[in-house]
C-alpha cells in the first residue's frame, strides 16, 4: 500500500533502494536499530554482514548478555563476556548502543530471588550492581534500560523481589543509582502493552510520575512493541499513547519491536497486513515529536525469540529465516523515506528532541463495559487477550475471569 503510493516521490528523491536507518535519519529519527543475538556473532557472517550494515541499523543491543544473570551470577562477581558484543571498534565508533541494566523481575540470579534482603541490603544491591555494570560500558550507550516491566497485565505492580521488599521505592532508588553511575546517558523506564492504552499504560505513568516526585531522573520510556499481526492499533492510536508519555517530559521509542503471526505459514493476505502494521508504528513514532527511535526485536525469523515462547506462532521480523526481506520491510522502509522526502505518510514536522521534566496531572481513563463470552470453544488464560478489532484468537475466558473491554484493540480476560 505505501510503496505504491510513493513509488513516484522515491524515484525523484534517490531514496528508493536508502535501507533504514539511513532513512530514519533522513525522517528525523537518531536511529533504527536492531536487537543482536550474541550467540550468532561468530557463527553466522551472513548475519552478522547485515547487523554490521550501518546504512540498515544505527544502534544494537544485547538480547540478553547484560541481564543480571549474565552479568553478575554470583554477588560481587561479574561478567561482561556476553554484553561485550557491544563493543567491538566498529560498532563504538559507527553505532549507537542501547544498554540493559535491568531492575526487573526475570532473569535474575538465583542469589538475587531467593535473598533474604532487608530494604538496606537489597538497595545496596541495586546500587552496586548499576554502578559495576554501567561504570564497564562508561560513555559507550545512548540509553540504558533501567527498569523493565514494573507494571503487570493486568496494571497492578509486578511482583518481584525488588518490589516486594521495597515497595515502589525501588523504581527511584534505581533510576538514581543510573544517574550516579553515568551522568550523561539516556535512562528509560520499559514495558510491554503500553500501546493498547489500557490499565498497564496507567501504571507505568504513575510509575514514570512516582520517579519524578521523588526528583530521580527519568529520561526516556521504551514501548517493546511485541505485537500480533491484525491486532495492532492504528498510527493515530499508537501516536496517542506516546504522546501520554511526551507530555510527562521524557522522550520514547519502541524498544523491541516486532509483530508476530498468529497462525502459520502465514497468507499473502496476513504478509500485507503485517507490513501496514508495522508502517503505523514507525509511522506513530514519526508522528510524535519526541519519539526518537525504533529497534526490532531482532531482524530475521531465522533467530526470533517467539516460537519457543508462542507456540504455533511466528514470522514476526522483517527478513526471513533465508535472509530475504519481506513486505513488511518494504512498507516500513516506505513510511520513512515518505517522511525523509515530506511525502505522504508522514502528518508532522519534527523539531529537535527535549526531556525537559515539567508536572503533570496523571490522566487514567475508566474501564468501559465487561462482556463475559458464552458457549464453547477455545479459552484464553487469566489476562490473556479475549478480543479487539481484528483478533482472531479465543473470545472466552477461563472459568473465573471476564472478557473485559480495555479499548476497541483490546480485550483481556480479567
Amino acid at each position: 500500500m505505501y510503496a505504491k503510493a510513493l513509488l513516484t516521490v522515491l524515484l525523484g528523491s534517490g531514496l528508493v533502494s536508502a535501507q533504514l536507518n539511513t532513512l530514519a535519519l533522513r525522517a528525523g529519527l537518531k536511529y533504527f536499530g536492531t536487537a543482536v543475538d550474541e550467540r550468532r556473532t561468530t557463527t553466522d557472517a551472513t548475519y552478522m554482514g547485515i547487523v554490521n550494515n550501518t546504512a540498515e541499523f544505527g544502534s544494537l543491543v544485547p538480547e540478553n548478555g547484560q541481564k543480571w544473570d549474565s552479568t553478575e551470577p554470583s554477588q560481587n562477581s561479574f561478567s561482561y563476556t556476553r554484553g561485550d558484543i557491544v563493543r567491538s571498534p566498529a560498532w563504538c565508533h559507527e553505532k549507537q548502543v542501547l544498554a540493559n541494566i535491568n531492575t526487573r523481575h526475570s532473569q535474575l540470579p538465583g542469589w538475587v530471588n531467593n535473598g533474604q534482603w532487608t530494604r538496606a541490603s537489597l538497595t545496596a544491591v541495586i546500587e552496586t550492581h548499576i554502578a559495576n555494570v554501567m561504570q564497564h560500558y562508561l560513555g559507550q550507550c545512548y540509553a540504558w534500560d533501567v527498569v523493565n516491566e514494573p507494571a503487570a497485565d493486568d496494571g497492578s505492580w509486578r511482583t518481584s523481589v525488588f518490589y516486594n521488599t521495597l515497595g515502589t521505592d525501588y523504581l527511584p532508588i534505581s533510576f538514581n543509582a543510573a544517574r550516579a553511575a553515568d551522568p550523561a546517558t539516556k535512562l528509560y523506564l520499559n514495558d510491554y502493552n503500553l500501546e493498547y492504552n489500557g490499565a498497564k499504560t496507567n501504571r507505568v505513568l504513575e510509575a514514570v510520575g512516582i520517579i519524578q516526585a521523588a526528583g530521580a531522573p527519568i529520561d526516556g520510556v521504551g514501548f517493546q512493541g511485541h505485537l500480533i499481526v491484525g491486532s495492532t492499533p492504528g498510527r493515530s492510536a499508537l501516536a496517542t499513547a506516546l504522546r501520554r508519555f511526551t507530555a510527562l517530559g521524557v522522550e520514547v521509542a519502541y524498544t523491541e519491536l516486532d509483530i508476530r503471526h498468529s497462525s502459520l505459514p502465514a497468507s499473502a493476505a496476513a504478509l500485507a497486513t503485517q507490513g501496514n502494521d508495522y508502517a503505523n508504528v514507525v509511522g506513530s513514532c514519526l508522528d510524535v515529536d519526541g519519539c526518537v527511535g525504533v529497534t526490532i526485536w531482532g531482524f530475521t525469523d531465522k533467530y526470533s525469540w517467539i516460537p519457543e515462547t508462542f507456540s504455533g506462532q511466528g514470522d514476526a521480523l522483517l527478513w526471513d529465516a533465508n535472509f530475504a526481506k519481506k513486505p513488511a520491510y518494504t512498507s516500513v522502509s516506505s513510511v520513512l523515506a515518505a517522511a525523509a522526502t515530506g511525502g505522504a505518510g508522514t502528518s508532522t514536522t519534527r523539531p529537535p528532541v527535549t526531556t525537559t521534566v515539567r508536572s503533570s496531572t496523571l490522566v487514567t481513563s475508566s474501564r468501559a463495559a465487561t462482556t463475559t463470552s458464552a458457549g464453547s470453544g477455545p479459552e484464553s488464560p487469566r489476562w490473556g487477550q479475549c478480543g479487539g478489532q481484528s483478533w482472531t484468537g479465543p473470545t472466552r475466558c477461563v472459568s473465573g475471569s471476564t472478557c473485559t473491554f480495555v479499548n476497541e484493540w483490546y480485550s483481556q480476560c480479567l
